[in-house]
C-alpha cells in the first residue's frame, strides 16, 4: 500500500510540475509576468508567442487539470486529520467558490470550524474609522496580551480575527470566552459574518477577493491600498495561528493583490500564498499547503509562485 502510495505521490508532484510548465509556458494557466515576482534563468529574446518555451496543449493542460483533481485525495492521505481549518472569505468572492474549497479541505482529512466573512466595510479603506474605534475598545476590554495596543490599525484588527477563529494548538481548541467577545464584537458591527459557536482553528484558509478587470488609472492607487490592508491583516492573523495560507486567482498573481503582497518580507516570511485557484492544481496546491504550514510557515506556491509546487505529505 505504502508502495503505491509512494508512486501516487510522485505522479502528483510530476503533475503539479506539469502544471506549472504550463503556466509558464503558454495554454490556459499561462499568466506569468515579470511582476510576479519570479525570475528568468536567462537572458534570451523575449519570444511572445502563444506557445513560449513550449509545446504542451490546451488538451494536455486540461488532462493535467483533471488528473490532479482525481488522485488529489489520495496525495492529501488524510494529513489534515486532526488539524481543522477555518475558512475566512474576503469580501466578492464567489459563495460557489467557497464551497469548492470547504470540500476540497474536507478531502484533505480535515475538519472544518467554520467559514467566516469578512464584510466590504472591514477591507474598505472607508471603514478604517469604524476598525479602529471597534479595535481600539476591544484591546481595552479584553486586556490581553496577545494584543498590541501600538500595532497599526488593520494588524490589530487581524490580531483580533486570530484570537477570534484561530489558535497555536495544532488540534483546535474550544471557542474560548475572548474569542466569543470579538466574534459578537464583529458581528454586531457588521464588519464579519461568523458562526458563534465555532472552535478554533490552527490552520486558516484566507480566499483572497477576485481580481476586478478594469484599466483605471485609479485602480493602480486602490490596489495599493488594499494591498496595505491585507497586508497588516494577514501579519495580525498569523500571530494566533499555526499557518495561515493565502489563496488567490491568476491574475492576482500576475499584477494584482497576491503580486504585491508576494514582493513585502513581512508578508512572505510568516504567509504561505498561493495562485490559480481558479484550477483543480491551484486549489490543490491549496490543501497541501495548508499541510505543509504545519511544518513551515511561509511558500509561494502556484504557477506564479517563487517556489513552484507545494511539499507533498510524507508517507506513513
Amino acid at each position: 500500500m505504502n508502495r503505491l502510495r509512494r508512486h501516487v505521490v510522485a505522479v502528483v508532484a510530476g503533475l503539479l510540475a506539469l502544471a506549472v510548465g504550463i503556466a509558464l509556458g503558454g495554454g490556459p494557466l499561462s499568466y506569468v509576468s515579470s511582476s510576479s515576482g519570479t525570475s528568468s534563468p536567462a537572458a534570451e529574446p523575449e519570444d511572445t508567442s502563444p506557445n513560449q518555451g513550449s509545446d504542451l496543449t490546451p488538451e494536455t493542460a486540461l488532462y493535467a487539470d483533471a488528473f490532479t483533481e482525481l488522485v488529489a485525495e489520495r496525495a492529501y492521505a488524510d494529513a489534515l486529520l486532526g488539524h481543522p481549518t477555518a475558512i475566512l472569505v474576503a469580501p466578492g468572492v464567489d459563495q460557489d467558490f467557497v464551497d469548492t474549497m470547504v470540500a476540497e479541505v474536507r478531502r484533505g482529512g480535515g475538519g472544518l470550524t467554520g467559514v467566516f466573512t469578512l464584510a466590504d466595510t472591514a477591507t474598505d479603506t472607508g471603514g478604517a474609522s469604524l476598525v479602529d474605534k471597534l479595535g481600539s475598545q476591544l484591546v481595552t476590554q479584553l486586556d490581553d496580551t496577545r494584543l498590541d495596543p501600538a500595532a497599526p490599525t488593520y494588524e490589530r484588527f487581524g490580531q483580533l480575527l486570530g484570537l477570534a477563529i484561530s489558535t497555536p494548538a495544532k488540534g483546535g481548541l474550544r471557542t474560548s470566552e475572548s474569542a466569543a467577545t470579538i466574534r459578537e464584537s464583529l458581528i454586531t458591527a457588521e464588519l464579519l459574518d461568523a458562526p458563534r459557536e465555532a472552535r478554533m482553528a490552527p490552520l486558516v484558509l484566507v480566499l483572497m477577493p477576485p481580481t476586478p478587470q478594469t484599466d483605471d488609472e485609479e485602480a493602480g492607487d486602490a490596489l495599493l491600498a488594499q494591498a496595505a490592508v491585507y497586508n497588516s491583516v494577514l501579519v495580525g492573523l498569523k500571530a494566533n495561528s499555526v499557518g495561515v495560507v493565502a489563496l488567490a486567482d491568476a491574475a492576482s498573481a500576475r499584477d494584482g493583490l497576491l503580486s504585491l503582497l508576494r514582493q513585502d518580507p513581512g508578508v512572505t516570511a510568516q504567509i504561505v500564498t498561493v495562485d490559480g485557484a481558479e484550477s483543480s492544481v491551484g486549489r490543490v496546491s491549496a490543501v497541501l499547503s495548508l499541510i505543509a504550514s504545519l511544518h513551515t510557515s511561509a511558500g509561494a506556491f502556484g504557477p506564479a509562485g517563487a517556489d513552484g509546487a507545494p511539499p507533498l505529505p510524507e508517507a506513513p
